[in-house]
Order: structure tokens, then sequence, then C-alpha cells
């Protein structure tokens, strides 16, 4: 008796298959890495995710890339680490809460920090592991027993360890300049969270007085409500304009203050009036002004955006009511000389969407150029670390060298608390900029210190600022395996080997590893980083939440497969850092291209099913490997292929050639496998007669289906488990660990592939004739293949059995030359091989020339019909315009085939 094996289902079910496979994996700890089995290391962290976040098309994206370069790798016999996890994200979680407190008609501060950071812990138990069950949809193959969180115990750990040392190394100073000021977030934010916004606005034009009444100088400025702040104006040293006022002075309006004419190189002679009030508390170049020229600093501002006591009777303004009334004001007075309408770039907040307002501050800045520098230094001398596609090096160099110090506090509650301390008693309970402060690794460090300066009484409060978020997200690749300690994953794998993101966080977030990891391991924190490109949508438009034209990919998921959606992004990657384009349907949630992967899907699962029932229910293991002596020509083209195809995927992965990997192996399923192969042998798989020619045919296709199994693996995993788990009747083994496939060298044969292919074009010739004159998909015809080349002709004698049975030919006739008294043919040529098949006895010319003429007739009617519509002005100009582009586009379909009717019918 010969054991059984549980065949397929009859349909493929994605979304049970995909379920148990992601359950087994995660319960099994298949992805689990372990440093104490040696070999070769490979690492990927996870770009973490805001635990805000919920899975959108790029998470999808960039997490099947990711997952399908990690699977390949651990096939390949890497001992393979990819670790998960989550960030904090501050900003993002803090406005949730402010925003239920505000609808309990709460404030933060009416709280209390303690009981605020409670709620904020509490929200993340309960919300903030969508997006990791999200993830874990999508099936990727992480580590989660090493999943991590921005602020888990150990992170934390590393962040204070990584300030401590900063400080003391003197990188980290705490001090009062000019940052950014978000005031929906009521907080600063670095220059990288700063986006420019092009809006139209106005410049406004005033006089300002001099104070001996000897006249006035006119300034302008797209920011009038700044001028209460003004304590001087601006002229270029070598504009001979002004330089007889260099040095006097002016009365501000409104205010009545009396502020200097400076000198100064930066100010652009040719901009306006050549004349700049100078701010220097409320804009960054005006804040260099001040400090070359002592200029004192006057803050108008408060930290919710409204105008304080130094902004006279304008104080408790919003920014944009004063900017209006102080315009008026000077209307009144007679010194607003007029108003152009102005487009120009403003800078927004990135979290809080609103301008970002220039605000002297005092906060805590990292001393930036030391690290840039020792960062540039792998760089340039070590190429480290590589990019792909490499000309992002250039992009990540510039920023590299332009970079300046880094605002890293932030005036919030939700984050790593800034590790400083304050001798409060000393300044009556008050921090402020004198009240002295020692950095510590934790309180009782700090109060010791203190103590030992000011005495035992002396009371100490922590800095209530938080660090920025990307403080501890530059500390991901190595913080995540235990860094400061020297743990067994941070001395096997770190460095990681690869870092796989969008080259918008480049400067966000890539640099900042670089130069924390440069810094505190003295080593770059990845090998290789990889660029991927945008998911646009189907009009070729970048997705974003104010254009609402996002894609869900769990809506795909339901509907489609997490494979198929995970395939469609893959295989649509044209080449490295391109972007790709997912074609959509928003009123049905349907998509062309994931519906096509989902067809592949099946296409596979059909063929699979197919073979597995003809193994006579053996595994590839007892059925054995193909015997190169009873193989018969279409054996060793498939084989041939197969191994071609193993060469090729694995040198495009190796390459991070994603997309061209995955087309490959669809190329080769559907085509050469499905389309042909399985069609050529079913006639020997149902010969009970021809023993030996059976087994090489279910030998050679259970090899080639288990191995393309492994090959489609890292691509659809879950699909390709199921399979493979029902052909080789797996017990404790999974698809996910076994060896990626090996080419053969010696299953090659170039040649043979090259007649193949000249069998195969015959053989679609053939078909191509038989639907031309619409000859029954049951019934034989006489084919007669024409050539002198006498090499062809031996291919062509060696196929005439797949000739025949693919293309339905009942005599099929091999010559040089072809007899001159035929009689009337249907031809088609393939090479120097010409194929004809006799229309005598096979087709009733006049019934098929009448059939013929008659369609012809009905396309004609009907494209008349339309034509005339279109030509009719009232229903070009009433209708909806996609009806009349349909009616176009109708009306060029129907000129195609009236075309090819018409060319057959002259033929015929």
């Amino acid at each position: 008796m010969t054991a059984s094996i549980p065949t397929l289902a009859s349909k493929y079910d994605p979304f049970s298959t995909e379920a148990k496979w992601q359950k087994y994996w995660e319960e099994n700890h298949v992805f689990q890495a372990d440093p104490t089995q040696g070999g070769e290391p490979f690492c990927v962290v996870i770009p973490p995710p805001n635990v805000t976040g919920s899975l959108h098309m790029g998470h999808a994206f960039e997490n099947a890339l990711i997952d399908t370069l990690v699977r390949y790798q651990r096939m390949t016999g890497k001992n393979t680490l990819w670790l998960p996890g989550t960030d904090h994200a501050s900003i993002a979680v803090q406005t949730i809460l402010e925003r239920e407190l505000r609808s309990q008609g709460k404030t933060r501060d009416e709280v209390g920090r303690e009981k605020f950071l409670e709620r904020a812990w509490q929200w993340k138990e309960e919300s903030g592991g969508t997006i990791v069950n999200q993830l874990r949809r999508l099936g990727v193959s992480v580590d989660w027993s090493r999943e991590r969180f921005t602020l888990d115990e150990g992170l934390s750990k590393a962040v204070v360890e990584a300030f401590t040392r900063l400080y003391q190394d003197g990188l980290i100073y705490r001090g009062q300049y000019l940052v950014n000021w978000c005031p929906a977030s009521q907080s600063a934010v670095s220059d990288l969270e700063v986006e420019a916004q092009e809006v139209n606005g106005h410049l406004w034009h005033f006089r300002y007085p001099l104070s001996d009444g000897e006249g006035y100088v006119e300034v302008a400025t797209t920011r009038p409500e700044t001028m209460l702040g003004d304590t001087a104006v601006a002229v270029n040293p070598g504009d001979r304009r002004y330089q007889h006022l260099i040095g006097k002075s002016l009365t501000l309006p409104i205010m009545g203050r009396q502020i200097p004419i400076i000198a100064d190189e930066y100010v652009d002679s040719e901009f306006g009036t050549g004349c700049v009030k100078v701010t220097p508390a409320h804009d960054p170049n005006d804040f260099e002004m001040g400090q070359r020229h002592n200029l004192p600093m006057i803050n108008i501002m408060n930290k919710d955006g409204t105008l304080n006591e130094n902004a006279g009777e304008f104080a408790g303004q919003d920014r944009f009511v004063a900017r209006k009334n102080v315009v008026k004001r000077l209307e009144a007075d007679g010194v607003l000389v007029k108003v152009e309408d102005y487009k120009h770039s403003v800078p927004y907040s990135d979290r809080g969407k609103v301008p970002v307002e220039p605000l002297l501050s005092t906060q805590w800045f990292v001393k930036i150029r030391p690290m840039a520098d020792r960062t540039l230094d792998f760089l340039d001398n070590q190429n480290s670390p590589e990019f792909v596609p490499e000309r992002w090096t250039k992009v990540y160099r510039d920023w590299l060298v332009k970079l300046k110090d880094w605002c890293i506090s932030r005036q919030l509650w939700w984050g790593h608390q800034i590790p400083a301390w304050y001798a409060v008693s000393e300044t009556g309970g008050q921090i402020t900029d004198e009240t002295p402060f020692v950095v510590a690794r934790n309180a009782a460090e700090a109060e010791a210190n203190l103590k030992s300066r000011f005495g035992d009484s002396v009371q100490i409060e922590q800095d209530p600022d938080v660090l920025d978020t990307w403080f501890s997200s530059g500390l991901w690749p190595f913080s995540t395996m235990g860094w400061p300690e020297n743990t067994a994953d941070l001395d096997f794998y770190y460095p990681t080997t690869t870092l796989v993101t969008g080259f918008d966080i480049i400067f966000f977030w890539v640099a900042r590893m670089t130069m924390m990891a440069s810094y505190f391991t003295g080593q770059m924190p990845f090998k290789d980083v990889y660029i991927h490109g945008l998911v646009r949508d189907e009009n070729g438009k970048k997705m974003s939440k104010s254009a609402n034209n996002g894609i869900d990919p769990l809506i795909l998921i339901e509907k489609y497969g997490t494979d198929a959606l995970r395939y469609t992004l893959i295989k649509e990657v044209a080449g490295a850092g391109q972007d790709i384009r997912l074609e959509y349907n928003r009123k049905t949630d349907e998509s062309a291209s994931v519906e096509a992967s989902r067809n592949f899907a099946n296409k596979l699962w059909n063929a699979a099913r197919f073979v597995m029932m003809n193994l006579d229910g053996k595994t590839p293991e007892q059925l054995g490997s193909p015997d190169r002596e009873t193989l018969e020509l279409c054996d060793r083209w498939i084989l041939s292929r197969y191994h071609q195809l193993i060469v090729q995927t694995r040198t495009s992965l190796d390459r991070y050639g994603f997309g061209e990997a995955a087309k490959g192996v669809y190329d080769f399923i559907w085509g050469d496998f499905c389309d042909w192969y399985i069609e050529l042998v079913k006639p020997r798989l149902w010969d009970k007669q021809a023993p030996s020619s059976r087994l090489a045919a279910q030998q050679t296709l259970a090899y080639v289906l288990e191995g393309i199994q492994k090959l489609l693996h890292p691509f659809m995993p879950h699909i390709t488990e199921e399979i493979w788990q029902t052909l080789v009747q797996a017990e404790d083994r999974v698809l996910a660990v076994q060896p990626y496939p090996e080419s053969e060298p010696n299953w090659v044969d170039s040649g043979l592939e090259q007649e193949f292919d000249l069998i195969i074009n015959a053989i679609r010739t053939i078909r191509n004739l038989r639907a031309e004159l619409e000859i029954k998909p049951s019934a034989k015809v006489p084919a007669i293949l024409q050539t002198e080349n006498a090499s062809e002709q031996q291919t062509l004698e060696v196929a005439k059995s797949y000739l025949e049975d693919l293309g339905k030919v009942d005599s099929l006739t091999l010559t040089a030359t072809v007899d001159p008294n035929l009689g009337k043919t249907m031809a088609g040529v393939v090479g120097t091989v010409q194929i004809l098949i006799p229309l005598a006895g096979v087709v009733d010319i006049e019934a098929l020339k009448a059939k013929l003429e008659r369609d012809l007739g009905k396309i004609e009617a009907e494209m008349q019909s339309i034509s005339n519509r279109l030509n009719n002005p009232g229903f070009v100009n009433k209708a909806p315009v996609e009806v009349v582009q349909s009616a176009r586009d109708t009306v060029a379909e129907l000129q195609k085939q009236a075309e090819i009717l018409r060319d057959r019918l002259s033929y015929l």
C-alpha cells in the first residue's frame, strides 16, 4: 500500500491559512534568534512605528520589503534576528490624552504629572498595541520575544546613560537660544520637525521715523506683529543709500522705543527697500545679528501663541489677531505705506500642524558638530554605511555637513524626563535660568551631589521637560540589544546588517542613529541602508491624510489576503528607491493589481493540487530526485529553467532587487511551470503503460513544485508554507527555516532552452492560427512545419508529440519544402519555420467569410451609432465627462476589432 497524504482543499482560502501560520510561527518561536548558535549574523531592527499609529500602506510596503529580505537571509543559513518594537511618540500621545482631558473639562495641570502619566500608561496598555497586532496580520517574521518599547526599562536606562555621557563630555548644554516653538503642543520642536509650506500672504511696508525728525526709513515684513519686539533696523554696510544713517536712532512706531540703525553684511540690498527690521527674539537670522551687535532680546510672545506684557496694548491677543490690530494701528498712525500680495514659505510644525514661532527659550541642546564630523569620517573613509540606491549618499552627506545644534528638550510629560535635578530651595522653589543643577543617572545620585554643594537642607526637583523622541530613537539599533550592558545580543548581532527605510526620514532618524552609534559604539549601526520609494495612489499622487487619498491596507487584506497584498507591493518595485503605484477603486474597495496577485495565488494552489493528486500519494523524498538518464526533453527543459531561476532570484535579492526577483518567480510559475510543463506532462501522468516516463514526470513535478515553494516563500510566506507542508508531509519542520534553493550548474542547458523556445512559439502560433480560423477547441487539424534548417527540423521532430498534443494537431508534417499544389492555407512564421494549416476539409471558407462579414457589419453599425452621438454637440456638452470619454474609448476599441476582421477577410 502506498502512503496517502492530505490533499489541498479544492479552493484556496487565504484567510484561514494566513491566520493558522501566523499563530503557529509565533507560538512555536520559529523566528526566535539565538546568538549562541553562532554562524553568520543577519540583523534588522524594525523602524519603530508610533505606538499611536495604525497600519497604513507605507507600513505595509516597508515591512513587506523587510520581511522578504529577512526570510530570504534566514533561508540562506544566516543566524537571523529581526527585532520588533514601537516608539512612544511623545507629542502624538500627549495630544490624544490632552484632547481626552479637554472633553472632560480638565487640563493636564489640573490633573498633575503623576496622574497624567498613569493615564498615559493605561492608554498605552489598552490602545497602544493596535499597530503591533496589525503587523502580525502582515505575517512579519520578527522575534516577538525581543519586542521593545522606547519607554521600557532597558531603553530608558540607555537614554539616561547616553544623556549623562554626552553632558559629561561637554556635548550637551543648557542655554537660552531661539528655538522653533509649536503653540499647538506648547513645546519646542527641532528643525527636522518643521515643514516649510508655500502660502499666499502679504508684505507690509512701514515707515520708521528717525529720532531727530530728519526723515524716516521704510521696512517691509510678513509678520507685522513682531515689530513690537524690534530692537534695531539693519542695512548693508556697502549700501550707499543708507551709509549716512548708520549709527543713528529711530523711534519705533507704537512702542516709542529708541532703536539704532546698524550695519550688517547679512542684509541683502536688493531685497525690498534694503532696510531690515531686527527682532532678535523672534527670528533666527535676527537672533544671530542681535548676538553680533549686542542687541536687547525682547520676547513679546507667550507659549500659547498669544502676546505677552511686552506687547503693550496688544497683550493677551492671539498672534494672528494681533497682526491685524497692529496693522490697523500703524495705518491709523500714518506709517503704513503699502500692502503687497506675497507668496512665501512659512514653517509649520510637523505634529502641531500650525505655523511655528521662533521663540527665545531656555532649552537643552546637543552640540552636534563633533558627532556629525565623526560620522562623516566613517562615510568618507570607509563608505559606511552604504546607501542603496547610491544617490542617497550625497543627500545624507550634505545633511551631515550643514547640521546645527539639536534642541532636544520638549515641554511635555510623556517621554524620557531629562535626567537633570535643580537645587530649587536656592531659588525659592522656582526653576530659573540661574538655578543650580546637576545631571545624574538617578535622583539619589543627584541629591547627594547637590547636598554636598548646598547642605543637607537643600530641596531638589527634576527638570520637568522630556527628551525629543528622536533622541531615544537614535539609540534604537544598540539600545534594543541591551546597551550600555555588554549583552550576548549586542556582541553577536551588532552592528546590524541592513536598515530599510524611506527617504523622508534620512534626516529625522538615519543620521541621528549613525551619529549616536559612532559616538557610543565606535561603529556604524548598520552596513547597508536600503532607501525605498513611496506607495502612490491610483492617480500617481503621494498618499497623505491631508489629501484624503490613503488606501487602508487592512481593507485589501480582508478582501484578497495578506500574501496577495505583500506580493503586489514587492512586485511593483521597478528598482531600488522607485515609487510604486497601486491601482485602487475607492467606490468598490477593489484593486486590479492586488486581485492579479490573488489570482496568481489561486493559480499556484490549483497547480500544486493537480500535481499532488498525480504523485500516487508520495512525497518528493519518497519519489526520489529526477534521474537524468530517464528524463525526457521537457523534463530537462523545466529543470534547466528552474536552476536558471534560482541564480536569477538569488542574484536579485542579494542586490536588493526585490521587484525583479518577484517578477522572475511569477513568470516561471505561471508560464513555464503551469502553462507549459504541467500541460506537456499530462499525457505521461495518465499513461500507466510507460511507468519509467511517468515516474520521471512525477519526480520532476515534485522536485520543481517543492523548489518553487522555497523560492516564493519570502514573498508569499503563508500559501507556500501550506503547500510545502502538505507536499512533504512535514511534522516538526517549517518551510520558513528550510534552506533556500541553490543552483546546480550541471542542470542548466542554455542551448536546450533556446530549442524549447522554438517549440513553445510553434505551439503558440498553431493555437493563434486556430483562433483566427475559429476552429473549435476540441477539433484537431493538420499542420505543416516547413524549414530548411536541419537543426530546427531535428528539434521539431523530437518535440512532435508536444506539438500534436498542445496544438491539437492530428497530422503533423515536417518538411524542407512546401508542395506548390497544396492549396489554400493559413500561415504563420516562427524564426525560419513556416507554419501552415491547410484549409481544405478543415474550414468552410465561404461560411467563415459570411460570418466574418456579419460580425464586421454589427461592429460598423455600433461604431456608427456611437460616432453619431459623439458628433452631436448636445451630447458632448451635456453628458458627464466620464460618459463621453467612455464612448470615445468604445469607438477606438471597435475600430481595432473592425481592422482585425477586415484583415482576415482580405486574407480569405
